[in-house]
């Protein structure tokens, strides 16, 4: 008599994928827009020096590193009402829009003044997201312990997160430049993103009610506990340090596009053009990495598309002299790369820590989803940092909304090599890891890559 087919394991509501998902429309909103306007807002509207405006975006977002631990501890402990990672979102939900908006409605200071103001509103807005993002992260990996179900919810967050970074840097930076960079463009565009910051956190919060816990795993309690849980696992440090550098690089892109587009295209509004350059193949060019990972290996998927970006980044160098055409068509090549970058490495990370659970018998994915949440944090944040170095090293010139100043040669072409001739040395530099990095063996059934098509 034939054996009986395998139970197969009944899959999450259809309300609960594209409810968690939404959640994107927070994570990838908070992580485009301040990387992408922030330092110029600090520089070319409120008069902050560089360095000093560097300094402002960089270490609130730095604390990420050390709150996100906590935060993962306090989720395992909760016992709060709904659920303990839903009642954390809640409280990130009703915490993090007002914050955001609060941060580009600065009162009448300019230079150091402005910048502390902003610091301690962005710190405040960082502290929220980490409430949020760390027990929003782990959801996945509880909810269901069926890998290929694991890949549908990982979908519709790659696909929502492809929806709120189009959406959100698209929007952003024409709201801030519709009334000529004035603060009270600023302030409207504040209040429009922290609205959609709201949507994506309150619809997640409530369209995953009712979500079953199939397993429970646990952060180690403190980020000493969790870096050596990481060093016991060679897979998850050379993937994590491979994308903590491409973050990096993407990071320090992101904060120089809106000068790209300023002092090197000569306008302003060409910001909304090179993001959308950079941002539309992520729609249209996902689903192909999906194909190509699924037919040859996420990890041949991800060499092509590290390759891929960091020419793009190179070429991107001759614009000052080849002319905008060049320009345009690099960013574009580095939107195809992009595409890829935001899909693969989580792939490879839900890959990994399936194997790592395999192995050990030991369910590690809030401690592994903690580091690798803030490892990118920190590095997003850094790019903007390392940007704003750029600028203080080759003399830019800080302005408020009313007076603009000409800048020197040296600052023209420190802009220039910072967008391109930088990020293009992260990524080859993150290509090492990668070539030392090992898909995991595991018995267990393979993640499938999250369907973004």
């Amino acid at each position: 008599m034939p054996a009986a087919p395998p139970a197969v394991s009944p899959g999450l509501p259809r309300r609960i994928r594209v409810g968690y998902g939404l959640g994107s429309l927070c994570t990838g909103t908070f992580a485009t827009v301040p990387g992408l306007i922030l330092l110029y807002y600090l520089t070319d509207v409120l008069a902050v020096p560089a360095a000093v405006a560097g300094a402002a975006v960089f270490l609130p977002k730095a604390w990420d590193v050390l709150i996100n631990p906590l935060v993962g501890a306090l989720c395992d402990r909760s016992r709060l009402p709904g659920g303990g990672r839903r009642a954390f979102l809640l409280i990130g939900a009703c915490t993090l829009p007002p914050l955001f908006a609060l941060i580009f409605a600065a009162p009448p200071l300019r230079g150091a003044a402005a910048a502390g103001y902003v610091a301690v509103l962005f710190l405040l807005a960082a502290t929220a997201y980490a409430v949020f993002q760390v027990p929003y992260v782990t959801m996945p990996a509880e909810m269901t312990e069926d890998p290929r179900e694991r890949g549908r919810v990982l979908g519709w967050r790659v696909g929502f997160l492809g929806v709120a970074i189009l959406l959100s840097g698209a929007v952003a930076p024409a709201i801030a430049h519709a009334d000529g960079d004035t603060p009270a463009s600023y302030r409207l565009m504040g209040a429009v993103v922290a609205v959609l910051l709201a949507a994506g956190m309150f619809g997640a919060w409530a369209a995953t009610r009712g979500a079953p816990e199939a397993a429970r795993s646990r952060a180690e309690p403190s980020l000493r506990a969790q870096l050596a849980a990481a060093r016991s696992h060679r897979p998850f440090l050379y993937l994590a340090g491979m994308w903590t550098l491409q973050a990096l690089a993407i990071g320090v892109m992101l904060a120089g596009v809106q000068y790209f587009a300023t002092y090197t295209l000569g306008s302003a509004t060409a910001v909304t053009w090179l993001f959308a350059c950079l941002i539309g193949p992520l729609v249209l060019f996902m689903p192909l990495w999906n194909r190509l990972a699924r037919r040859k290996g996420v990890r041949y998927a991800q060499w092509c598309a590290s390759l891929l970006y960091t020419a793009g980044a190179a070429v991107l160098g001759l614009t000052p002299a080849a002319g905008p055409a060049v320009g345009y068509a690099s960013v574009v090549l580095v939107g195809i790369a992009y595409a890829g970058l935001q899909l693969l490495p989580l792939t490879m990370l839900a890959d990994t820590l399936s194997a790592d659970a395999a192995r050990t018998g030991v369910r590690r994915a809030a401690t592994f989803t903690g580091l690798w949440t803030a490892a990118e944090t920190l590095a997003f944040a850094l790019g903007a940092g390392l940007f704003a170095l750029v600028l203080a090293v080759t003399g830019f010139r800080s302005s408020d909304a009313a007076h603009h100043v000409s800048q020197p040669g040296a600052a023209l072409t420190g802009i220039a090599a910072g967008m391109s001739v930088l990020p293009a040395l992260l990524g080859a530099a993150s290509l090492w890891l990668l070539h030392r990095y090992r898909e995991p063996a595991t018995d267990s059934p393979k993640e499938e890559p999250a369907r973004a098509d």
